[in-house]
């Protein structure tokens, strides 16, 4: 029985390796052979997830003829894949990604670091910052007050709690979007928003117009349903969207989705002007594709005089075209798994009656916490502090980078809670690598994109400040250090470097 549970083509992954930028060479250091860089490149794509272990590799014939290799050179390569314990083969089987014994599982999206890690880790994989208390246990004090009437009943209410989708309906009345309840559904967060509307509007093989780059997670969860996903590159800097090419694209391509972060876009930060959401309005609404716009980032913005354009679904006010997903874990806490969506009352009712065959509803004790917070103006103060906290840590990492690694360049945003970082030529998947065995835990930038774009990028999140900030900045540049020296091949890493 085999046990590989996928399979990669060949031209697929040679698109993957032709991405990656290759080693850089120390001093006087020789070029290594071919074979070599081609097992280097395999390593780091199963290191980084974007191979997932199990995976079915091609056979060496058609690998060297979509890399222009010999089928010697590949040979060669699954042998050291296999003796390092990356690969594992049976004769009439082949041979299929695997990690040596004792070797974390990657990831393939961006999970939070298990808690146990955290003392030697500095973690900026996830882009979460922890709960701005007093506000989550008040929160959840006022829920459990509130929630005997509910203990009585089944407890399902796969619509959300009548009261918070009231609550959440009022509050995009006051933002000059008048909204009935019967337009927002309630998630569990807004990942489960987002996965429902896809396995709505979007069958297996259809395509979704996605920013390039844009939201790891949201990436690999449309892959995983069979999405064909068609990136539109996002404009330089935090100017963000290119009107045009999104215009091109939806006409010629006819994606039946496109999904968008204009709220400091995650991970480069963006905020879309007025224009530019009216123009993206314009554009679905003339293809016949439905929009989703993540909300998640919306309320933190860190300048009090910072003039916020009007919500994507100001241009939509029906929402005929724009479907809106919101969330509490990046405004509040990533603990809250409460999401929601707005949309058309018949596509709130389809999305409702399909969640009978997913998860039936979202927990209703959470559903009343973050109904206490935005009745009792607890939400406000919550996100506040958040608001405060994120600039101050990003003013930290800011400084600390630019001191640590002056070579590396990015736009400092207005909000959010990502710094997309261009990072002086090196590798990302490097970087990342390396980074995890220097103690600090990054993501690289081809997570971020569709098929291995991004190489030479880091996102960075504004989840550490103070001293860890510093501390996060040595160690990336230690890492950049044995990455730039040639050491970023799995060698061992000097144990001083390691805190």
């Amino acid at each position: 029985m085999a046990q590989w549970t996928s399979a990669i083509g060949s031209a697929q992954l040679a698109r993957l390796l032709a991405s990656q930028q290759p080693r850089p060479a120390g001093p006087g250091a020789r070029r290594p052979p071919a074979y070599r860089v081609l097992a280097d490149g395999i390593r780091l794509l199963v290191l980084e997830g974007r191979v997932p272990v199990a995976t079915r590799l091609p056979a060496e014939r058609e690998l060297a003829q979509a890399t222009s290799v010999s089928r010697t050179t590949v040979a060669a390569a699954y042998e050291a894949l296999r003796g390092e314990g990356f690969l594992e083969s049976r004769r009439g089987a082949g041979s299929w990604t695997a990690v040596p014994a004792g070797n974390p599982l990657p990831a393939r999206g961006l999970e939070p670091l298990p808690p146990e890690a955290l003392g030697s880790m500095i973690d900026l994989g996830t882009a979460a910052l922890p709960a701005p208390e007093p506000w989550l246990t008040r929160a959840v004090q006022g829920a459990l007050e509130e929630l005997p009437p509910y203990a009585h009943t089944h407890g399902d209410y796969p619509a959300g709690l009548p009261a918070l989708r009231a609550m959440i309906a009022e509050r995009y009345t006051a933002h000059g979007i008048p909204t009935m309840p019967e337009q927002i559904m309630v998630t569990t967060g807004a990942m489960g928003a987002i996965d429902a509307i896809c396995h709505l509007f979007a069958g297996h093989g259809e395509r979704v117009a996605v920013e390039s780059p844009s939201y790891a997670n949201i990436l690999q969860l449309m892959r995983e349903a069979g999405l064909r996903l068609v990136p539109v590159a996002m404009a330089d800097g935090l100017t963000g969207w290119d009107v045009d090419r999104w215009r091109q694209v939806l006409r010629d391509a006819a994606p039946r989705l496109a999904y968008v972060v204009a709220d400091f876009h995650n991970p480069t930060g963006a905020l879309a002007d007025e224009e530019q959401r009216r123009s993206l309005v314009d554009a679905a609404r003339s293809a016949g594709t439905v929009l989703v716009v993540d909300e998640t980032m919306t309320e933190l913005y860190f300048d009090a005089d910072l003039a916020m354009p009007r919500r994507v679904c100001a241009f939509d006010p029906a929402g005929s075209t724009v479907i809106t997903v919101g969330s509490a874990s990046k405004a509040f806490w990533a603990g809250m798994r409460i999401g929601w969506v707005r949309a058309a009352p018949d596509v709130i009712r389809s999305l409702v009656a399909a969640r009978a065959y997913a998860d039936l509803g979202t927990p209703v004790l959470e559903q009343l916490a973050v109904n206490w917070l935005m009745n009792t103006g607890g939400w406000e103060n919550a996100v506040q502090l958040r608001r405060e906290q994120a600039r101050e840590n990003r003013d930290a990492l800011v400084a600390a980078v630019r001191r640590e690694l002056p070579g590396w360049e990015f736009d400092v945003p207005d909000g959010g809670l990502t710094l997309w970082v261009k990072a002086g030529g090196l590798s990302g998947s490097r970087l990342a690598e390396v980074g995890e065995r220097v103690g600090v835990r990054v993501p690289s930038g081809p997570r971020f994109g569709v098929d291995g774009a991004f190489e030479g990028y880091v996102r960075l999140p504004f989840t550490v400040g103070g001293a860890v900030a510093d501390e996060a900045a040595v160690r990336l540049a230690a890492a950049a250090r044995l990455v730039t020296d040639g050491q970023g091949a799995g060698g061992d890493v000097p144990r001083t470097l390691i805190a």
